[in-house]
C-alpha cells in the first residue's frame, strides 16, 4: 500500500515531467494555474504537500491535458460545472488542430492564462466580450462567423439571467442582434 508521501511524490513527479518533456518553465506554468513561482517550486522539489485544493488541481491538470483523477490527492470540489457549448465548440476545434492546452496558452498574454484554464476547466463560461472570445477563435483559426451563434446564445443567456424579459423586448433585442451582426460583419 502507498502512503501518503509516496503520492506526493507521485504527484510531485508526474509535475516534474510534464515540465520538462513540454519544455514548459515553471514562471509560465506559475502563471497558468494562477499560483507563484515559490508554490510551483514548492510542489515540484515537493518541501509542501502537493495541493489538494480542488481548483489549484483542476487547474493544474487542465494545462498538463488530464483528468484531475489522475492526481490521487484529487477530492471533486462538488462545485457545478459550467457546460458551455460554445467552449465545447471551442475545444473540439482545438483537437482538431492536435494543439496541446500548453501550446493553446502559450499564445496568450500571461495575465490572461489562468482566466483562459478557468473557462476551459468548466469553471467559467465563453467570454461575453466578442474581441476577447475573438482573439481566442484567432488561435484556434475559428472564424467570426462560425462561433457567433454561440456567442449570442450566450448573450442571451446573460440578458435573461440579469432580469430582461426576451420575449416582451424580443424586437429591442432582435435589433440589437442585428446592429451586432452588421458591426462584426457577419
Amino acid at each position: 500500500m502507498k502512503t501518503k508521501q509516496t503520492q506526493k511524490n507521485e504527484s510531485s513527479q508526474k509535475l516534474t515531467d510534464f515540465l520538462s518533456k513540454n519544455d514548459v518553465h515553471k514562471k509560465d506554468f506559475a502563471q497558468m494555474i494562477g499560483v507563484t513561482l515559490s508554490y510551483v517550486y514548492s510542489l515540484i522539489d515537493n518541501t509542501i504537500p502537493f495541493s489538494t485544493r480542488a481548483t489549484t488541481l483542476e487547474r493544474i491538470a487542465t494545462v498538463m491535458g488530464v483528468p484531475p483523477e489522475e492526481f490521487v490527492e484529487y477530492k471533486s470540489s462538488g462545485e457545478p460545472r459550467i457546460i458551455d457549448s460554445g467552449v465545447k465548440f471551442l475545444q473540439n476545434k482545438q483537437k482538431k488542430l492536435n494543439m496541446t492546452n500548453v501550446q493553446f496558452l502559450k499564445n496568450f498574454p500571461r495575465q490572461k492564462r489562468s482566466e483562459i484554464v478557468d473557462i476551459w476547466r468548466g469553471a467559467l463560461p465563453m467570454p461575453l466580450d466578442f474581441e476577447y472570445l475573438k482573439s481566442i477563435c484567432d488561435v484556434l483559426k475559428v472564424k467570426p462567423q462560425e462561433i457567433y451563434p454561440y456567442w449570442e446564445a450566450r448573450m442571451r443567456q446573460y440578458l435573461m439571467a440579469s432580469g430582461i424579459d426576451l420575449f416582451v423586448n424580443a424586437d429591442l433585442i432582435d435589433s440589437m442582434f442585428d446592429g451586432a451582426k452588421k458591426y462584426l460583419k457577419i
